[in-house]
């Protein structure tokens, strides 16, 4: 296609870039010379542009006609695609029709299911013969090199490990291949260690192990070579193993005691009995490893320091001290001998009882003896008797709380029970019952079974189900021993349930005393003994666990199996769970223990107040203080004075020193108070009476000091009265005489208390002072 290229037309408006252009070539006549040359370079130029314009020419027509062929590409492209698409849907709307691929699918399946199995099945068998070659290389190495057939072992191992997880994962699936695994990984390790121990068990063979090695000997290079091959092939088991891990040397060497112990002592020999456990089967057990300490230590104790010393396990005897290996491997069959003994224990309960104590002498024992840990270096070893009571708990605590229960009743149905001990302590300390000293030794039995126990469940049942429950029922007696003699001794009681005559022959004499005296000693003996176990470490590591267990239960829950948090809070103390350092594990039980104290003490002094008002009633009203015969007088003040004497005699003999003087304290007062106001101040005194009345009150006071020192200051306003009832008539020493007291008396208060100051008298006030003055007869006259 031709271009028109459109020529120069010259317009009449001038080409600035031409002026401009000619302006610069011709600026002076000299450039016209060089016009020619001006007009070729031009045409040059020219030339130039003309060519540089045909190739864009042609450039152009290049480009237009490439685009043209592109835009028709395209447009066949899209006419095949839209072609491509319709024999697509075509076919799709056919094969949707058709059910040909669904018969090919199901025709495919069960070739593709047998191409699955044929795959699995291979991966099997390369995965068995991969498990064969392990267990055949680690054979290889045996008993030569224990620690390179552990490189092979330990693959296996990790094999079977992972393949477990793997069924985990895959819904439990091959069971059986892994299964098979395991199988063989303990198979192989079983076989490693028979080979091993078969060249220790043909080592100890040539020796004569154990009748031909004295204890102080030494082993011989290849018997310790053997002995470091095992503890070698069995590192990696005691590094990696959860549980405790007997060592295979000593299962090896100990085989011969094993066999001694199951003959002597679970065979049909006369030590094999029950009986016999205690007195044969332990102190022979522990002799056997005495005997062999020494030898074991000496000689392998640097093997096992030198395998284990920088390891994890170190710090753990089991595995440091060759005593504490030789232990592991013969506890065992110490198990065995136990589990038959528990097997008739459980149908011979007091046997059963005995046993676990013995279990718990031979756990001290291998603790203390040997430094036995178990393997656990935080709590220690649980021992024997704990692996017992895990299973047979219910059973030893039945038959203890039934034994605990049957001596508490006998006890109680003792004769001498409800007798004060008198001899249980010195003077001045309160006397309880032969039944309280029995109740809390029998309490401290009880203790001695448990408190070696290591479960703090196993502890607080003992507590709560049998101590406190003991305890909780002798308050109940105090308890019902208290209603009884209020009921007794009230009017309310005696109108309501009547008294019988031996009821009240029971309470004659110091009868009401004794009776309310065994509660009172009992009581406060029981209290004393709660606060002295209190402050033992027992208790109190008692308390601190139980603290612990209910601040976690916050108040909801159990704190042990079948306990509630509220049930052992009403037990025990009302501080339980709170954050204060106060409260005991028994704050209730000694509280209700104090209640009864304090109304038994009650009780006594209104006793102590009603013996005296009975003894003292004929002195009230016979007494004729103006016309006293001393005969008749005497006679009658010395059934007063007698029964005052036995009072503080009987009283003496079984309180303590300060119950002692608080409650005569408060009896002598009332005392005081009635002589004050039905002698004093209701009789009328002549100068004989009045010294008559002296001497009586003397006698008193002098009596309750012997048996009370200064006890006579209860009745000191009596006294301070008596003194100023006995002012002379007349006096030849200057004292004060009757006639000039009562007139200063009389005068004001000022000079009656000026009277009672120089008379050395403080406790009465003017007015007591006149009335007393009034008595006198001779005043009246």
């Amino acid at each position: 296609m031709a271009i028109n290229v459109p020529t120069p037309s010259y317009s009449r408006i001038p080409d600035i870039r031409l002026e401009d252009y000619l302006d610069d070539k011709l600026q002076s006549s000299t450039d016209f010379e060089n016009l020619d040359n001006l007009l070729a370079s031009v045409e040059v130029q020219r030339s130039q542009l003309q060519t540089q314009l045909d190739d864009a020419t042609r450039e152009l027509e290049d480009a237009r006609r490439a685009a043209e062929d592109h835009q028709g590409g395209v447009s066949r492209s899209i006419r095949e695609f839209n072609a491509l698409q319709e024999s697509i849907d075509a076919r799709l709307k056919i094969v949707a029709e058709s059910s040909a691929p669904d018969e090919a699918i199901r025709r495919l399946e069960q070739p593709m299911k047998q191409l699955r199995k044929v795959e699995l099945a291979r991966q099997y068998v390369s995965l068995l013969q991969d498990v064969e070659n392990l267990r055949l290389e680690a054979r290889s190495h045996l008993p030569e090199s224990p620690k390179a057939a552990l490189q092979p072992y330990s693959r296996l191992k990790k094999l079977s490990v992972r393949l477990k997880e793997l069924q985990g994962a895959a819904d439990q699936a091959a069971t059986h291949l892994v299964s098979y695994v395991e199988e063989i990984t303990k198979n192989l390790w079983d076989e490693m260690k028979n080979t091993m121990s078969e060249e220790l068990e043909n080592v100890l063979k040539k020796r004569n192990w154990p009748q031909g090695i004295d204890t102080n000997a030494e082993m011989d290079a290849e018997w310790l070579q053997c002995f470091e091959k095992l503890i070698d092939l069995q590192a990696p088991e005691v590094l990696y193993s959860e549980k405790v891990v007997s060592l295979l040397p000593f299962e090896v060497m100990a085989k011969p005691f094993i066999l001694w112990f199951r003959f002597q002592f679970m065979g049909n020999n006369a030590t094999s009995g029950p009986q016999s456990f205690g007195t044969f089967c332990v102190p022979q057990f522990l002799a056997l490893i005495d005997k062999w300490e020494g030898f074991f230590r000496d000689n392998v104790g640097y093997v096992l320091a030198s395998r284990f010393q920088d390891t994890k396990v170190r710090g753990r005897s089991v595995y440091i001290d060759p005593a504490c290996a030789l232990i592991t491997v013969l506890l065992p069959v110490m198990r065995e001998k136990i589990d038959t003994l528990v097997q008739h224990g459980l149908k011979n309960p007091q046997f059963l009882s005995s046993l676990m104590v013995q279990l718990m002498d031979l756990d001290d024992e291998i603790r203390s003896r040997y430094n036995y840990d178990g393997g656990d270096l935080e709590q220690g070893w649980a021992g024997l008797t704990s692996e017992v009571l895990e299973k047979h708990f219910d059973d030893w605590f039945k038959a203890e709380k039934d034994f605990a229960l049957e001596r508490y009743h006998v006890i109680m149905d003792t004769p001498d029970s409800r007798n004060i001990d008198y001899d249980y302590s010195g003077a001045g300390k309160m006397k309880p019952t032969f039944g309280a000293v029995r109740v809390t030794d029998l309490l401290k039995s009880v203790t001695s079974q448990y408190e070696r126990v290591r479960r703090f469940s196993h502890k607080l049942r003992f507590l709560i189900d049998i101590q406190l429950e003991i305890l909780d029922d002798y308050h109940d007696r105090f308890k019902d021993s208290l209603d009884a003699y209020y009921t007794i001794t009230s009017t309310l009681g005696r109108t309501l349930h009547g008294v019988t005559k031996e009821q009240a022959a029971a309470l004659e004499g110091t009868g009401a005393f004794e009776t309310l005296c065994k509660v009172l000693g009992s009581s406060d003996h029981i209290i004393a003994t709660l606060k002295d176990w209190s402050n033992e470490e027992f208790f109190v590591s008692m308390w601190e666990q139980l603290q612990a267990r209910a601040k976690q239960s916050n108040g909801d829950g159990n704190i042990v199996t079948g306990m509630s948090y509220e049930n052992v809070k009403d037990r025990t103390s009302a501080d339980v769970g709170s954050d204060g350092d106060g409260g005991i594990l028994f704050d209730e039980t000694i509280a209700a223990y104090t209640r009864r104290r304090k109304t038994a003490e009650e009780y006594l002094v209104t006793a102590l107040i009603d013996s005296h008002q009975k003894a003292f009633r004929p002195y009230f009203a016979k007494a004729q203080w103006t016309t006293i015969s001393a005969d008749s007088h005497r006679k009658l003040y010395d059934s007063e004075h007698t029964i005052l004497k036995r009072n503080l005699t009987f009283l003496a003999s079984v309180l303590s020193a300060a119950v002692y003087r608080r409650v005569w304290r408060e009896a002598l007062d009332k005392l005081q108070d009635t002589i004050w106001s039905t002698v004093l101040m209701a009789q009328s005194f002549t100068t004989l009476g009045a010294a008559q009345f002296a001497r009586d009150v003397e006698a008193i006071t002098s009596l309750i000091d012997r048996h009370i020192p200064d006890g006579s200051i209860a009745l000191g306003t009596l006294q301070d009265g008596t003194k100023l009832l006995n002012l002379p008539l007349e006096t030849t020493d200057g004292a004060i005489t009757l006639k000039q007291a009562s007139d200063r008396a009389f005068t004001d208060n000022a000079e009656a208390k000026k009277l009672l100051a120089e008379l050395d008298i403080e406790s009465l006030t003017p007015a007591n002072a006149r009335k007393i003055l009034q008595r006198r007869v001779e005043n009246s006259e």
